[in-house]
């Protein structure tokens, strides 16, 4: 990554808020650590709560010091905390928005900004309507200074493709498709960002990267705690819109689109949406065959005891919401024609990680099977660890030394650890600040992407909802699948695979070395 040259001026709404204090923050003071952020960088933060410049300040110091990776430099930090500044407004309030241009203003004369402005709502989404158009009413980003004001928004975009639309033509209404970026932050990881650079980087891997040598995909997003506290809102969201709609889709969106002609933004999330466009829209009459919801029961998950869903504060004894959720996917194009994908995130599970294995077909001439006690599924798997231990593993079969012909599966690994030593990978957020502050928008998702992934989405919310009230009408109120806490998911997702021949790859047994 190379300094921002340019001064900006970033407005950060929600300032005083958890996504700020955890994330935010601390991915700047990182920037300036690195020496990447731009002379006279300037960061006024706005919000409810009534703080002081100096008491924002302070808050900042305290929030890199409790959630950053990198100790304080009190050199680097007399220069950073200098350009924080602070809006004490509320969020529908004209007159904290008009205080705020008057700031806005102020700082890019004094400080030479020239109109270099952007503005991240780091906000609950109810909220990014009223923000939007006070921003516009302020003057605050006008749609024809595309290459200097721009906004940032955070997911969910939206919990169906009306709500998704109804949001992106009223940001559409004020501000241009350019100014407007939309992040998800699974984007801004190290390996998500190889996926392109392994696959259209490395001549050996692209030709075989299709329904001619590869049997089926599988992405896996797991994640070992429970809803904990979070139960008001996951009984509002569950799986398939926390997890399924935007991060799955996204990553098998770079995992199947083809060879973009330039790696700029447009022509990567061209590639992207044609990938999406060609997901076969799911058919009420094969949802229940095809996608699979669950709940996580009792037990123990990375050595902590988690209670049931239903058992967890401010889940519904009745609630019919999904903590885990696996799907069978198809995208009919040349490419991908007759390979499935299947997707699979839950909460509770054995272990947190995020993986995508790409499974190759067996050789058409199986010359060493009478060899094998038992029947061997495909050897040649190619697994890309997001998270944790950031690598990529290729498995495939060898002889063990000896006389006798024994066949081994063995691995070839490739650890960002050992590889690039013990600093770790940037934060997501500091890669996806960086290329908001400059007006990159490739890592970034565009209108089409979000309302394609919702509309295959919602197909499947729409089928749950008519199950639903079918099973009220009939006075047998619906019970979903469970599963226990620590275990890979319920029996009905291992049969989702066994129908076809194919199971999961459950990834305890996987570990990129370290």
């Amino acid at each position: 990554m190379k300094r921002i040259e340019r001064p900006v001026l970033l407005v950060v709404f929600g300032a005083s808020g958890d996504l700020s204090k955890r994330k935010l923050l601390p991915a700047l003071y990182s920037l300036a650590y690195q020496n990447l952020l731009p002379p006279n960088f300037t960061v006024v933060g706005f919000a409810r709560t009534k703080y002081s410049d100096e008491e924002f300040r302070e808050l900042a110091r305290a929030s890199i010091e409790e959630y950053g990776d990198i100790d304080i430099d009190e050199h680097i930090w007399h220069w950073f905390s200098q350009g924080l500044f602070y809006i004490n407004g509320g969020y529908d309030d004209p007159a904290g928005f008009k205080a705020l241009a008057e700031k806005v203003s102020d700082l890019d004369t004094k400080r030479a900004i020239h109109g270099n402005h952007v503005y991240y709502l780091a906000t609950p989404p109810m909220v990014f309507k009223p923000i939007t158009s006070h921003i516009h009413e302020a003057g605050l980003c006008p749609s024809d200074h595309v290459a200097e004001r721009r906004i940032v928004i955070e997911k969910p975009f939206g919990h169906d493709l009306a709500s998704a639309q109804d949001l992106n033509e009223h940001l559409l209404k004020l501000f241009s498709e350019e100014q407007i970026f939309r992040i998800d932050h699974y984007l801004g990881k190290e390996t998500v960002q190889n996926i392109l650079v392994f696959r259209f980087g490395n001549g050996i891997f692209e030709p075989i990267w299709n329904r001619n040598y590869v049997d089926h995909v599988e992405i896996t997003v797991a994640e070992s705690l429970g809803i904990g506290d979070r139960g008001g809102y996951y009984e509002g969201s569950g799986a398939i819109r926390d997890m399924l709609q935007n991060h799955m889709m996204q990553l098998m969106a770079l995992t199947a689109m083809e060879p973009p002609v330039t790696f700029d933004a447009k022509a990567v999330r061209d590639q992207k949406v044609n990938v999406l466009q060609s997901i076969r829209p799911f058919d009420p009459a094969v949802i229940a065959s095809r996608v699979v919801r669950a709940q996580y029961a009792a037990g123990v998950a990375d050595g902590k005891e988690i209670p049931g869903y239903l058992s967890e504060k401010g889940v519904a004894a009745d609630s019919t919401t999904e903590a885990y959720v696996a799907m069978k996917v198809d995208i009919d194009n040349w490419r991908w024609n007759g390979v499935p994908f299947y997707l699979r995130t839950g909460k509770a599970l054995a272990t947190k990680l995020t993986e995508i294995s790409i499974v190759f077909r067996k050789p058409p001439l199986l010359l060493f099977e009478a060899l094998e006690n038992d029947h061997m599924p495909p050897s040649n798997v190619l697994t890309l660890r997001i998270q944790p231990d950031e690598g990529i593993r290729l498995t495939f079969d060898a002889k063990r030394p000896g006389p006798a012909v024994d066949i081994d599966r063995v691995a070839m690994e490739f650890s960002y650890h050992d590889e690039f030593g013990s600093k770790p990978s940037a934060d997501a957020y500091e890669r996806l600040l960086l290329d908001a502050l400059i007006g990159d928008n490739t890592l970034f998702i565009r209108r089409d992407e979000i309302e394609l992934a919702w509309d295959r989405v919602t197909r499947v919310l729409d089928f749950w909802d008519a199950e639903e009230r079918a099973a009220q009408d009939a006075g047998k109120p619906l019970s979903l699948p469970k599963y226990a806490a620590g275990t890979w998911g319920p029996k009905e997702a291992d049969d989702l695979l066994a129908r076809d021949g194919r199971y999961w790859r459950n990834p305890a047994s996987i570990r990129i070395s370290r």
